[in-house]
C-alpha cells in the first residue's frame, strides 16, 4: 500500500487551497508550488486533473488562478485519492486455493476501514490552524 507522489502533492496543494478558501483572490501556481514544495511543472498537470475531477476551479488571465470548487469540509482525502488513483486499496479478484476467499475477505475489510477513515478526514480538518493534530490510522 503505497500512495503515489502525485496523491501527496495533490493533497498538500488542496490543503493550501482550503486555507485560502473564502478569500477574493485566487491562488497562483507559482505560490502554491513554492509554499508546498511541489514542482510547478508537475503541479500544472495535477491541478488540471483536479479541475477535470471537479475539486478545483480555475480562471485564466491576470486575475486568474485556482480555488476549491466546494467548501473544504465537503472534500475528503477519499475524494482526492479516488480521483487521482482510483480505489483507495485495489484488490485482485483471485480467490483460488484453500485460503483465497478468507484472505480476500480480510483485504476487503481493510479496504473498508481505510476508505472510512479517508472519508472522515476533510480538507477543513487538515487546514485547521491548530497544527498539533496528528492523524493515526
Amino acid at each position: 500500500m503505497k500512495l503515489s507522489v502525485k496523491v501527496d502533492y495533490a493533497c498538500r496543494v488542496l490543503v493550501q487551497l482550503a486555507r485560502l478558501h473564502g478569500r477574493e483572490e485566487l491562488a497562483h501556481i507559482e505560490d502554491l508550488a513554492r509554499v508546498e514544495a511541489v514542482p510547478a511543472t508537475y503541479l500544472v498537470q495535477i491541478l488540471g486533473e483536479l479541475r477535470t475531477g471537479g475539486l478545483v476551479t480555475s480562471r485564466r488571465g491576470k486575475q486568474g488562478g485556482y480555488a476549491l470548487a466546494r467548501p473544504p469540509a465537503e472534500i475528503s482525502l477519499y475524494d482526492v485519492v479516488a480521483l487521482i488513483e482510483g480505489d483507495v486499496l485495489e484488490l485482485g479478484a483471485a480467490v483460488e486455493g484453500q485460503s483465497g476467499k478468507r484472505v480476500a475477505q480480510a483485504w476487503r475489510e481493510v479496504r473498508g476501514v481505510l476508505e472510512e477513515k479517508c472519508r472522515e478526514i476533510s480538507l477543513e480538518k487538515l487546514a485547521a490552524k491548530s497544527g498539533g493534530e496528528m492523524y493515526y490510522i
